[in-house]
């Protein structure tokens, strides 16, 4: 007697094809994702090693690569800083060729989204100092914004706080830049302010580089009243910074004015604020 085959109904077979296909591109997609890493491995020792010995328009290009690529993928952060890039890109910081500069620093900046390279950058000798060199000083008002934002990625790391605190020059700096900078930089200026108020021996440089006068003027522009009103909630835990906010002209006012017609975490903010320096006597 003849035996009975079944054959696997048409479905089935679909299913099956369609599953070895997607293992199949799986399996691709890995694979070119692994040899696109060691490209950009390969990439970054490569400008790293025009960076450091070639001429000043060598160096200028590869700070621009460095800073595209430094823009996406943690991998490519952790390759440029492995490859020792830092000490490379800041000695651009002083370059007397604005575009240098800013590609420089900003790959700076894009590096120090990467927390590991954090440490990397503030470990750097002298890197923090020219940071701040280019804060006070940069060639462009691009450049000087994005200095205040690689301080902000930075004091966003409890153990800097203080290290950038007590930079000559740096809170004066961000101080300034929050009162005369673009949206933009009074955006930067403000949350690299905001974290540095986090450390509780910070309020001395706060109150005497004029950080706290800005801040309380701060409160009448909505781009960062939001952030001036925690800034100044922090630093009213100490009585003296509360009896010296309360004496700014119109801060009480500003601070009410934020309660009733800011965003939610304004008027939070505004409230804590006010909460603060009721506190405080």
């Amino acid at each position: 007697m003849a035996k009975t085959i079944c054959l696997p109904k048409k479905k089935q077979l679909n299913q099956d094809f369609k599953h070895q296909g997607l293992v199949r591109l799986q399996t691709s997609l890995a694979a070119n994702r692994i040899t696109a890493i060691k490209a950009n491995r390969i990439t970054a020792l490569m400008l790293v090693e025009q960076l450091s010995a070639g001429s000043q328009e060598v160096k200028a290009v590869a700070a621009r690569e460095l800073r595209l690529m430094a823009k996406t993928g943690k991998e490519n952060r952790s390759f440029i800083a492995e490859g020792g890039a830092i000490p490379a890109l800041y000695r651009l910081f002083r370059s007397t060729n604005p575009v240098a500069q800013e590609n420089a620093l900003t790959a700076i900046l894009n590096i120090s989204i990467h927390d590991e390279n954090k440490r990397k950058i503030m470990e750097e000798n002298g890197c923090l100092e020219l940071i701040v060199y280019v804060l006070r000083y940069g060639l462009t008002t691009e450049v000087r914004e994005n200095a205040a934002a690689t301080l902000s990625s930075l004091s966003a790391i409890h153990d800097f706080k203080k290290m950038i605190v007590d930079e000559h020059g740096v809170v004066a700096a961000l101080a300034d830049l929050l009162m005369q900078g673009s949206p933009r930089g009074k955006k930067d200026a403000v949350m690299a302010l905001f974290n540095l108020s986090t450390h509780p021996e910070s309020w001395s440089q706060m109150l005497n580089m004029g950080a706290v006068s800005a801040l309380a003027r701060a409160l009448r522009d909505e781009i960062v009243a939001e952030e001036a009103a925690g800034a100044l909630t922090l630093l009213m835990r100490h009585h003296i910074l509360a009896q010296t906010i309360a004496s700014e002209d119109t801060a009480i006012t500003n601070l009410v004015g934020l309660m009733k017609r800011g965003t939610p975490k304004a008027k939070e903010n505004a409230i804590a604020a006010l909460q603060e320096m009721c506190r405080r006597g």
